[in-house]
Parts: structure tokens; C-alpha cells; sequence
């Protein structure tokens, strides 16, 4: 069996990769892995990535340090995706919060409003987490 590098992004062959802090199991984020980025992640310990907006391999933390060293890795049934059990060095997230998943669909207020999927908007949601850093502190001002 192989892995199956099937999801295709600007001629890349990409895996989805769910990456999960090792202790809690909290989702932290959601990325690609091409062939290089799971050989590398595999060989070095530590998480890497193709980054479909650079169109580059990504090593996770070069330019924030905030890294991921890798303790398991599973795959599902299709071998299509991946997930990465990580030890989380700072944010995960490139806006400065632990997981890229800090908002929640306020979905009482959703359904109240009947609100349309095309019309949510920052209302609609709520920051469930503290920001751990700020970006333009990072990454400068994008």
C-alpha cells in the first residue's frame, strides 16, 4: 500500500495533514503534505509542509519558531490523509492563537437569525481562545 498523494493544487500531488497537539488530542491546524514534505517531516522529527499559497516546501516555525516535533503519525483508510500528533512549540497558528481553531459558530444566534450561510460574517462567531502573540510582532506587517 502507499500513500496516496491524490489531492492536486496548482500540479502539486498533496495529502491533507490534521495536526492535533499530542497530550490533548486539540486540533491545532489543517495542511498539505506532498512527497518531500512527509519524507522530511519523517526524517527529521520535526513537522514540514507544502505551503500551496508559496508554492514551497514549509518547515513549521522557520520564520515564527514556534515548531512541531512530531510524535505519531496515523493515516486513514483511503491513505489520502494524514494526521500528526505534535508537541506544539507556541501558536500553531500564524495569527498568534495555540490552534487555527479559534473561532466558534455562535449557532444559536445562527439559527435565531436564519441567517444564510453567504451572509455569516465576524458576528457570527466568537474567539473562544487567547492570542498568544501578535503576527506583526512575527511576521511584520503583510
Amino acid at each position: 500500500m502507499k500513500i496516496n498523494f491524490k489531492h492536486d493544487i496548482n500540479g502539486q500531488k498533496l495529502v491533507i495533514a490534521v495536526v492535533q497537539d499530542y497530550e490533548t488530542s486539540q486540533v491545532l491546524m489543517v495542511a498539505y503534505m506532498n512527497k518531500e514534505a512527509l519524507t522530511k517531516t519523517l526524517e527529521t522529527g520535526v513537522a514540514h509542509y507544502w505551503s500551496t499559497s508559496r508554492n514551497k516546501l514549509w518547515l513549521k516555525g522557520e520564520s515564527s519558531g514556534n515548531t512541531q516535533k512530531v510524535k505519531e503519525i496515523f493515516t486513514d483508510c483511503d491513505m489520502d490523509a494524514v494526521v500528526l500528533k505534535v508537541e506544539q512549540t507556541g501558536a500553531a497558528c500564524h495569527e498568534g492563537y495555540y490552534s487555527c481553531f479559534f473561532r466558534e459558530f455562535d449557532v444559536e444566534k445562527i439559527n435565531e437569525n436564519k441567517t444564510d450561510l453567504e451572509d455569516l460574517n465576524e458576528n457570527d462567531l466568537k474567539i473562544i481562545a487567547e492570542r498568544l502573540f501578535n503576527p506583526e510582532d512575527v511576521y511584520g506587517d503583510k
